[in-house]
């Protein structure tokens, strides 16, 4: 069994805080993806749990064992990294082969293992080629069969697709899933790019500043974010954001912005006086003659089958992601509504998401 959990995990670098009291579990066989800005700590969370980086505080279980203070040799997994790291002057055979050489494998097996690896990442009619003359997509594949050659309790990946070009990035981020599906082996990956966690993870931890701002499946996070961070940094265009001061009662189900009134989902807690943000994704929008909270048409993005369009209110810009015929231009002013039971409302000061009935808070550590 390779569940990975994590409790209270805590590095600081003299004064700085790297990370911040970090807990969470991955499932046996997840695909699981740390996802932050540079910086926000999921790199140096992920160097603790492969053993290349001591904690200040806190516990890592592999297995169910404590391997807090384990050197990277006595944990059973394998790293990919950025950088590929093949030796130049082994042919992909012998890069593949060569953790199976250091622990003394014979060479019959060494052979069959390498061959079914590379089978299974389709690079077997490369198996005596050299890796210096090989495609970027080639060498990450060859630099993942010597982690799989292994068969590690878990994989660890520290952003490997980062140094492919946009083309292959897609590409390898269907086979990494696809391959993921078919060893189910455990992995956990760092990247910073949100359209790689949310198209493979089973689970990911969005962190900030060393924080697990939220923890959970793809379509929760997207759907109901915890932070208002999370809300901005999930998205293409991001959530908006509509501000204006006032209090919620705990059961209340609308709040008063401009001339109109939104409806919202039922509120599951009181809310005193202060300045909150009403949050809607671009697609939750609509043109509506009849709503009185009106803006100003600000500029038009088509991008082919929709486009977005931004609109300035009294309460700041807000894009929407309307239908391609949708007749609009700049300086129209036009109403806007929204689909209810989709919005979000955030405490401004505290960043945090007010419960509703359709939003319970989130997991986060």
């Amino acid at each position: 069994m390779a569940e990975i959990r994590v409790e209270n995990l805590r590095k600081t670098f003299g004064d700085f805080v790297a990370v911040a009291d970090s807990s969470f579990t991955i499932d046996d066989g997840d695909f699981f993806v740390m996802l932050g800005p540079s910086g926000c700590g999921k790199t140096t969370t992920l160097r603790m749990i492969a053993g290349l980086e001591l904690p200040s505080s806190g516990a890592i279980y592999l297995g169910g064992e404590d391997v807090t203070f384990n050197r990277a040799s006595q944990r059973d997994i394998a790293f990919v990294f950025q950088l590929f790291a093949l030796y130049p002057h082994m042919n992909v055979r012998q890069n593949i082969g060569f953790p199976l050489k250091c622990i003394g494998r014979p060479r019959s097996e060494i052979r069959e293992r390498v061959e079914e690896t590379a089978r299974l990442l389709r690079i077997d009619h490369l198996l005596n080629k050299s890796v210096s003359g090989l495609a970027g997509g080639d060498r990450q594949r060859v630099a993942l069969g010597r982690a799989i050659v292994r068969r590690p309790m878990a994989f660890l990946m520290d952003e490997p697709l980062g140094t492919l070009d946009a083309e292959f990035r897609d590409l390898m981020c269907e086979e990494l899933r696809l391959l993921h599906d078919r060893i189910d082996a455990t992995t956990v990956y760092v990247t910073h790019d949100q359209l790689e966690a949310m198209s493979m993870a089973d689970k990911i931890a969005v962190m900030n500043k060393g924080y697990v701002e939220q923890f959970g499946a793809p379509q929760e996070i997207y759907d109901r974010p915890a932070t208002m961070f999370v809300a901005e940094f999930i998205g293409s265009p991001p959530m908006n954001f509509l501000r204006f001061h006032g209090a919620v009662a705990k059961g209340a189900a609308a709040v008063r912005m401009d001339a109109t009134e939104v409806i919202l989902p039922v509120l599951r807690e009181d809310r005193p006086e202060g300045e909150l943000a009403l949050g809607v994704r671009p697609e939750h929008i609509r043109f509506d003659d009849a709503s009185g909270l009106r803006g100003e048409v600000f500029e038009a993005e088509y991008l082919g089958t929709n486009q977005i369009v931004t609109v300035e209110t009294g309460q700041g810009m807000v894009k929407a992601r309307l239908r391609a015929d949708t007749r609009v231009s700049a300086g129209e002013t036009v109403g806007l509504s929204f689909l209810s039971e989709r919005l979000s409302l955030f405490d401004v000061s505290s960043g945090r998401a007010i419960q509703t009935a359709l939003y319970d808070g989130g997991r986060h550590g």
